[in-house]
């Protein structure tokens, strides 16, 4: 049976059949993907076919499905092996800080770049907007002006005023999309808010 890749912890995976079941799935034998070395050979967003266990409750991935794109990033360990953080995506939304924590230049465009490379539209969230001084709101003015001059769509959003969020919820409604973004930028709080 075929099925979605929906959570990916080490060795199992969970799977999401066509019929809406889940079931906890392992890789057997080794995949190889054709001139890609990565340390996880499937991936949050992959499609795959699964096979039951006789008389248990988990399967076994058995083939996966050719991927529209995928995101990397260079994996933790010293090696030249990359890391998949996820497949088959129609969007990326990249959340942004600009104190509490800082996300800088450098990191909002490697990761610009990374998803250009690799097919994926990336929109930026300009989140916690309510909690700016002044100073740094003229900041998050000149980064917004910066990247929608070379086409990207940006957002501001709040949770506590609400501020973006009906047009992000509405954005992201019935596609598959990537949050990234820096620890304690607010992606977990948006995520529950706006699928709690």
């Amino acid at each position: 049976m075929k099925g979605l890749v929906i959570k990916s912890t080490g060795s199992w995976y969970q799977i999401q059949t066509e019929s809406g079941d889940n079931v906890a799935c392992r890789i057997q034998g080794k995949f190889r993907l054709k001139g890609i070395k990565t340390t996880n050979p499937i991936a949050v967003g992959d499609w795959v076919d699964v096979e039951l266990e006789p008389d248990q409750e988990t399967g076994i991935i058995t083939q996966l499905h050719e991927r529209k794109n995928y995101i990397i990033r260079k994996s933790v360990n010293l090696s030249k092996e990359a890391q998949i953080i996820a497949a088959n995506l129609d969007l990326a939304l990249l959340f942004v800080t600009t104190t509490r924590p800082q996300t800088t230049h450098g990191f909002i465009d490697r990761f610009l770049i990374t998803a250009d490379a690799y097919d994926i539209p990336v929109e930026i969230v300009f989140h916690k907007i309510d909690q700016y001084t002044p100073d740094e709101i003229e900041e998050v003015n000149d980064l917004q002006r910066e990247y929608e001059h070379i086409g990207y769509v940006c957002h501001r959003t709040s949770i506590i005023t609400g501020e973006g969020l009906p047009k992000l919820r509405e954005r992201i409604h019935g596609i598959t999309t990537l949050i990234s973004g820096h620890s304690a930028t607010g992606k977990s709080s948006m995520i529950n808010h706006l699928i709690p």
